[in-house]
């Protein structure tokens, strides 16, 4: 049975991108080689009410490639991948080729 996780208020599902610890020739890379904490957008919740009632929309959409902070976000496992749960104030912007 396939799960689905629908985030709630303006939390944002993220499946974090894992830089390849290989080049294709088989040379192992150093772990600082990394360049950028980033991830997918999997799924957004449907945002905040302010005082007035008034809607404030999520910032990011689902598929669009972000960049996230060190740390935070809340680790969750569904069926055999790892996704992260971040508040949409958390996410430091958006990254576009």
């Amino acid at each position: 049975m396939a799960k689905r996780l629908i985030p709630t208020l303006n939390r944002v599902l993220v499946e974090k991108i894992v830089p390849p610890s290989k080049t294709t020739a088989g040379i192992l890379l150093p772990e600082k080689s990394s360049k950028l904490n980033s991830g997918k957008v999997i799924a957004v919740g449907p945002g905040l009410r302010d005082k007035a009632g008034n809607s404030i929309p999520v910032a990011v959409k689902e598929g669009e490639t972000v960049l996230l902070p060190e740390y935070g976000g809340t680790q969750i496992k569904l069926g055999e991948k790892e996704y992260h749960l971040y508040r949409d104030e958390d996410i430091l912007g958006t990254l576009h080729d």
